[in-house]
Parts: structure tokens; C-alpha cells; sequence
């Protein structure tokens, strides 16, 4: 990243920006982008003698309930000896975590019990964890369960015919501001912009990337046969490119434009052109071969850009990209959560169904990334895996579910 050639102006615009958001309590990243609301009219007074008595605030209510593990439907018919190496990869993360003095514990002794059965393993955590259940601000416990996949593409190191779809990298120019070194209550917020002059501005949205690009083919990582499966690829975040002489690379989300995340299949449906029920990747993928000329307008719709970063070609088909813990995600052990609500590697027992059924699916999974769209208590993205296969599980996921947190006694809230 460039050094900022005013480091005073740039603190004192930090700070400005701290101030102003501290004062709006519903700004958050991948909200409108708005620093403040504008302010509301006075409403008009009510008649005399018939002014109604102030409204009473109901406190928001705790995200963590204390639950007892018969409460947690299906606990014990979950195979849960499978979530075992995704939990052995969270302690691995936690050992480098402020937390880790809260987790040494059990992540030791979890360590030294090899393979373990799932009788074994589930009494392991019921002996060492407590479960907290998520609950919503509004007091209710059920919530959005999404999916997500690592997806394949072509590609060439090379511009040319099909492929001309460049992949970026991280500009130089993205400043990423953390508010907490201003605020530490706005910890988890980041502003992203530019230089422009003396001011910092917002950064470019996707329009204006997209209409940049050939005028910055150093920040091309390689190219790519498909726009839509592009779009897509930034969607879930990771995925694997085959390159046009055979090999193999992976990408991995470096960092985003600080835009606002806009879902194209809900503009589609506000636009007529699909219903609700219809509205998923495959059918915004159907869409587009339908309607080529229109489509650089609808991905513009989203001012979302994510850039990458291309990691070594060495790949274990087995093991998922890298989540925001910092470990391999696990094929349908591996959630992606809010981390203001959730604590990144924590356990999760997750009861929600499959994609598009009512058959129930109800799994201890390991919270090991985070999401521009994961935003909620009761929210979670479900990892499927890697492919076709996968993408299909993954683009038809839309469930309700609710979601108990297990943390050993040294980590339950205070």
C-alpha cells in the first residue's frame, strides 16, 4: 500500500469520520455507505389532550442464552467425529489469539485424544463446552442460512480470446482505514477510500474498476473465459482457475472497494425479471446467457469489487480455501458468521434443513470465516465444498436456522 504523503491531514480525517460514525449507532460496513442518516423531520404534534404516552424501548436481548444440550435437536445423531479436523484446525488458529489462554485447555486435551469416535468426541464436549443459544436482538432465534462453494474456471496468464475477463489484484491506491485505532467501540469497522488530492475519498465502485481495467493491466492476476463466473467467483470469495496449459491455481479474497454488497438476483426480481422463489445462481446465470447485452448493466448494479490474491499451485483436493481464521475450510463443517456475535473458531451446532427441503440438517460445525453479507446474530454461510456439485448445494440454499455457540467455561460471556 502507498504511504500517504500527509499522515497528519489523513488522522484528523479518520478521526472526523470516528466521530461521525460514533454518532450514528446503525453505520456499519456493508450498510448504505452513508456516514450518517439524514436527519428525520420533526413529526407533526399529536392534538392537544390526546398526546399518547411515550413508548418504553424493550432492551435488545443478549446474543448468547444459556441453553442445556438437550436442546439442541439432533445432538446426538450428528456424526460429530467428521467436524473433529475442522475443530482440531480452529485450535490451531487460537493458539495465536489473545484468546488462546481461554481455549489452551481444551485444545490440549483434544490434541491428545488421536481419532476419536463420535461417542467419544461427543463426550468430550459435553464435558469440556457449555452451549449457548444465538439469539436475535428482537429476542427471536431463527435466522438466514446461506451456502457457499470454491469454485472452478478457466483462465490464461494471457489476455486473448475467450479469455478476457481480467482478475485483480489489490490496487496501490486502497486505503484501508481501521476505526478502532480511533474508537476501540467501532472495533470490526474499516473504511476503504482513496487519495484524491489532500482528501480522502470514497474508492472506485465496480463500474468504475471495470472501466479502468485496461488501463492497469499491472494489477491483473490472469484472465478469465466468463464475466458472470467471475462475479460469482468474488461472491464466494476463493476459487480455483485452470489455466489454459493444464495447471492449476487458487485465489484467495485479498480485499474490497469498501462499497456496499448489492444482490443481483434480488435487483432481478424488483425488476420483474424472475420471482423470489426462482431467484438463484443458477437462474441469474441462465439469465445472463439470455440477456448478454444487458448483463455488464446488472453487475454494475452491485458496486461490490473484491481483488485477490493468487496462492502456491500446490493443492490438496481435499482441503478448502483459507477462511478468515486463517485454516483450510471444511466441506460442510465450515460456516462463515458475523464475528461480532460469533467468536471466529468457535463451535457451532447448526439446525437448519437442505437446500430447497424441509429434510433436516443438523451439524456441529466450526465458525472459521466471515462474509461482506454476514451480517446478524442468527446468520450463518454453510461451506459446501469444491465444484459443480458443490456450486449447486451452495446456490440453492436459503434456509432458516437457529444456532447454539459451544465455548468451554473460561470463554462463556460474562
Amino acid at each position: 500500500m502507498r504511504k500517504c504523503q500527509s499522515p497528519s491531514l489523513l488522522v484528523a480525517v479518520v478521526t472526523l469520520l470516528a466521530t461521525l460514525l460514533a454518532a450514528c449507532s446503525t453505520t456499519r460496513e456493508g450498510s448504505s455507505g452513508s456516514v450518517c442518516p439524514v436527519s428525520p423531520t420533526c413529526p407533526a404534534c399529536p392534538p392537544c389532550g390526546t398526546a399518547a404516552a411515550p413508548g418504553i424501548p424493550q432492551p435488545a436481548a443478549r446474543p448468547l442464552q444459556a441453553a442445556r444440550w438437550s436442546e439442541l435437536p439432533g445432538w446426538n445423531e450428528d456424526e460429530l467425529a467428521a467436524a473433529w479436523p475442522a475443530f482440531l484446525q480452529s485450535c490451531r488458529a487460537l493458539a495465536s489469539r489473545p484468546q488462546w489462554p481461554q481455549w489452551k485447555s481444551v485444545c490440549d486435551d483434544a490434541r491428545g485424544l488421536g481419532v476419536p469416535t463420535t461417542t467419544t468426541t461427543r463426550r468430550f464436549f459435553e464435558s469440556r463446552f457449555l452451549p449457548w443459544r444465538l439469539t436475535n436482538t428482537d429476542g427471536t432465534t431463527s435466522g438466514l442460512v446461506t451456502g457457499y462453494y470454491e469454485p472452478l474456471l478457466r483462465g490464461s496468464r494471457t489476455r486473448g480470446k475467450p479469455y478476457l475477463q481480467p482478475v485483480l489484484g489489490v490496487p496501490p491506491d486502497l486505503l484501508t482505514i481501521d476505526l478502532a485505532s480511533i474508537l476501540p467501540d467501532l472495533k470490526g469497522i474499516r473504511l476503504r477510500g482513496r487519495l484524491q488530492g489532500n482528501k480522502v475519498v470514497p474508492y472506485f465502485s465496480r463500474a468504475e474498476i471495470t472501466a479502468q481495467e485496461k488501463d492497469t493491466p499491472d494489477r491483473v492476476l490472469l484472465y478469465v473465459d466468463d464475466a458472470v463466473e467471475l462475479f460469482f467467483l468474488q461472491v464466494q470469495g476463493s476459487g480455483r482457475v485452470r489455466l489454459a496449459d493444464g495447471s492449476m491455481v487458487r485465489l484467495a479474497y485479498a480485499d474490497q472497494n469498501g462499497h456496499p454488497y448489492q444482490s443481483i438476483g434480488k435487483v432481478l426480481v424488483e425488476r420483474g425479471e424472475m420471482s423470489l422463489e426462482q431467484a438463484s445462481m443458477a437462474s441469474i446465470k441462465q439469465w445472463a446467457r439470455a440477456n448478454p447485452h444487458r448483463l455488464k448493466e446488472l453487475l454494475n448494479a452491485n458496486p461490490s469489487y473484491v481483488f485477490f490474491r493468487e496462492q502456491p499451485a500446490g493443492l490438496n483436493d481435499g482441503e478448502g480455501p483459507s477462511g478468515a481464521l486463517g485454516v483450510p475450510l471444511t466441506p460442510e463443517r465450515s460456516i462463515a458468521v458475523d464475528p461480532r456475535h460469533v467468536p471466529l473458531g468457535a463451535p457451532v451446532f447448526l439446525s437448519t434443513s437442505q437446500p430447497d427441503s424441509a429434510i433436516p440438517l443438523r451439524h456441529l460445525v466450526l465458525a472459521q470465516d466471515t462474509g461482506g453479507a454476514i451480517r446478524g446474530v442468527v446468520r450463518a454461510d454453510l461451506f459446501w465444498g469444491f465444484g459443480n456439485q458443490a456450486g449447486n448445494q451452495a446456490g440453492r440454499m436459503k434456509q432458516q436456522g437457529q444456532m447454539w455457540v459451544l465455548l468451554p467455561p473460561e470463554a462463556a460471556p460474562k
